[in-house]
Order: structure tokens, then sequence, then C-alpha cells
């Protein structure tokens, strides 16, 4: 009879390409590949680095890689300057357990893929003079967007044309659904007065 024993988390990582971490209670993480300790700095590395990877939980096996995730971001908010303005952060809190939650997710995902394919375009632009990482003076900097303006121009167009799509298409969605839960009520589209209908 075939074996019914399930494969370890990091057999099955390892069998799809990704480097498998696992956290221990300690909140230690131990990474298989190279079998060592690692920290939370060497995981932001390797995401930065294009890495694919998952954490699991030494003991369950469960997936923590979204949990290990957020805490890389808590510690950037927390140094620095943060991305995120309080404004924008509760307002991301508000939209748990509303309708719009998920179709919201998506989008989010959606306009950030956009704006990074946008800064690719701008650093293939610029010969690989900006790559977003290095630091470049304001003058070289205002120098630089002086001489490449139309092309920034069309490029930031093309982004916010993106992203108004992206909302449109989400809107939609947003219709669709709401079709399928509410019934079509008649005389629902009531004629404004003065404008008579035609017979």
């Amino acid at each position: 009879m075939p074996s019914s024993k399930r494969a370890s988390p990091e057999t099955e990582g390892a069998a799809r390409g990704l480097r498998v971490l696992k956290k221990y209670p300690n909140r230690r993480l131990y990474d298989t590949q190279t079998s060592t300790y690692i920290t939370l700095a060497d995981v932001k590395q390797m995401v930065l680095s294009g890495q694919e990877f998952e954490v699991r939980d030494a003991k369950s096996g469960d997936e923590l890689t979204r949990s290990i995730l957020l805490q890389i971001i808590l510690e950037e908010e927390t140094v620095g300057m943060p991305m995120f303005s309080t404004q924008m952060l509760a307002q991301i809190i508000r939209f748990y357990g509303h309708t719009m939650q998920g179709l919201m997710g998506s989008y989010l995902e959606k306009n950030m893929q956009s704006f990074v394919d946008l800064q690719k375009r701008f650093t293939d632009q610029s010969g690989g003079l900006y790559d977003g990482k290095q630091p470049f003076s304001p003058d070289a900097w205002a120098q630089f967007l002086q001489l490449q303006a139309p092309v920034m121009q069309s490029m930031m167009g093309n982004y916010l044309d993106q992203s108004k799509s992206l909302f449109v298409q989400m809107q939609e969605q947003v219709q669709e659904q709401a079709k399928s839960f509410f019934p079509v009520v008649p005389g629902f589209g009531v004629t404004p007065p003065g404008n008579k209908r035609q017979e």
C-alpha cells in the first residue's frame, strides 16, 4: 500500500521553488536552506532581492508569511519616514469587515503593481541613473526631471489612466454584485420632475 505520510512543509516549499523559514515559539526564525537562524532584517533583504520564500510555524506547520511581512512593515513604519499616514491607516482599518473589503484589497494590489511598472519604466528611461535606492542630489534630480519632463508626463498619465481604469472596473463589479443581491424594483428609476417621458 502507498504511504499516506504527508511531506514536511519545507519539502513542499522546496518542491515549489520556495525558500522555507521556520518560526519557533521563541520568535526566532530558522532558514532551512542555510541551516542558520536569521533575523527580520535578513528576511527584509530577501524581500528586497526578490527571493521567493514562505514562513512556517515550526510546530504546527501553519503558514505565517503574511504575519512576518506585516512585522517588517511595522518596523519600517516606526523608524525613519513612514509611508502610511495616520489617516490612511484609519481608512484601511475601516474597510475590514466592509462589503468592499475584498474589492479594495484587489484594487490596491493592482494599483501597486501599476506603480511598480511605472517605476521600472522610469528606471529604464534614466539609464539606471535612478533606481529608487541610491541618493540623488536635489540639483541633479531637478535637472534630470527637466530634461525628461515629456517622458515623465506620459508615464504618469498612463499610470493615472490605469488607476482610473482599475477603479472603474471595481465600480462595475460592485454594481454587478448589487444586482445579484437586490432585485430590480419597478419604478425605481423615477423620471425627475419637468422631464416627461416620451410616449
